[in-house]
């Protein structure tokens, strides 16, 4: 039994010589060493030595599982470090080479032109308002003097959720919730995100569009006109001209379409003012004593006006932007210019 461990150690000690992996490795120091191992093997038949050859036998087995154990671990040592340099050989970094810059992060052009515009409102006296995306009838409707067999509601291409629930087709719907919880005077904008059934070059789904109104009394179509034109020369210029066209809404009279001179041709025209020289950005009013009965503030008391528009138009004119899908896709090199 004595040569026969000797004989176990020879092999094992070849073997774990001529191991190339650490995996090898175990596997070899499993057949030798474990529990069902070679070594284990001997030890179990000691019971039939005689009482003086066991303790020789033990002690000798011992030895060889000792000498076993520090020759494995000393070559798995030495399979690391060859590892190591292998990795080094044909792992190299040329530490002289420029890091990769992380990109920071910065605001949406429609977050910037948002935040523009509610700055120029609020230096103007004007709060800021929320409302709630989906909708009731009432508020997104009928308090703006649009009942249900009104032919305004054609204009919108609504998302109906139920036969009185909508996904909000205008911000509109925020000056009804605050004339409600206000008195005048109520001086507010209230920007968010709105839908309507359109997808093309110049219209989206879902976009964002600022309503802003003012009541109190004695107020008149001129105060609209001076507050709208403070805006439009504070967002794009003092040098563009402005002008209100006769519209219709249903919530207010008289209505106004405002525009700009063409900042593309600068009034000359072009194919973006279609030759006309102006660009529509917002539509306005004074609102409709209609829409004041609806949150009983008293029409022969106050009056105010109203205006809206969509974020994504003045994002357009004020960066040249042809296309609003655009703003919605994503894509690093359009976002990374703002």
């Amino acid at each position: 039994m004595k040569d026969k461990l000797n004989k176990i150690e020879e092999v094992a000690l070849q073997e774990a010589a001529g191991a190339v992996s650490e995996i090898e490795l175990q596997q070899i120091r499993a057949r030798y060493l474990g529990k069902k191992g070679e070594i284990t093997a001997v030890m179990k038949g000691m019971g039939q030595l005689s009482a003086e050859e066991r303790p020789l036998v033990g002690a000798l087995a011992n030895q060889v599982k000792d000498r076993l154990e520090e020759a494995f671990a000393k070559r798995q040592v030495a399979l690391r470090k060859e590892l190591m340099h292998q990795k080094l050989a044909t792992e190299r970094i040329d530490v002289t080479l420029p890091g990769r810059r992380q990109m920071p992060g910065s605001k949406h052009p429609i977050t910037q032109v948002t935040e523009e515009i509610v700055e120029i409102f609020a230096a103007l006296g004007f709060g800021v308002a929320e409302g709630p995306e989906i909708e009731k009838d009432f508020y997104n409707f009928e308090a703006l003097n649009i009942p249900r067999d009104h032919p305004a509601r054609d204009m919108q291409d609504t998302f109906y959720v139920s036969e009185d629930i909508v996904l909000r087709t205008h911000t509109s719907p925020v000056q009804i919730r605050t004339m409600l919880k206000h008195q005048p005077p109520v001086r507010v904008v209230a920007p968010g995100t709105v839908y309507r059934r359109d997808s093309d070059l110049t219209h989206s789904p879902m976009f964002h569009q600022i309503e802003g109104f003012l009541v109190d009394k004695k107020v008149t179509f001129g105060d609209l006109k001076g507050i709208l034109t403070t805006f439009v020369n504070q967002c794009f210029g003092k040098n563009i001209d402005v002008r209100f066209r006769p519209s219709f809404f249903p919530f207010t009279e008289p209505s106004a379409e405002v525009d700009i001179q063409c900042v593309i041709c600068g009034g000359s025209g072009c194919r973006v003012c279609s030759q006309t020289g102006w660009l529509e950005i917002l539509g306005s009013g004074m609102i409709d004593p209609e829409v004041f009965k609806s949150v009983d503030y008293d029409p022969e008391v106050y009056s105010g006006f109203a205006f809206g528009m969509g974020i994504e138009r003045i994002a357009m004119l004020k960066y040249g932007v042809n296309d609003l899908r655009l703003f919605f896709e994503n894509d690093m090199r359009f976002l990374r210019q703002f």
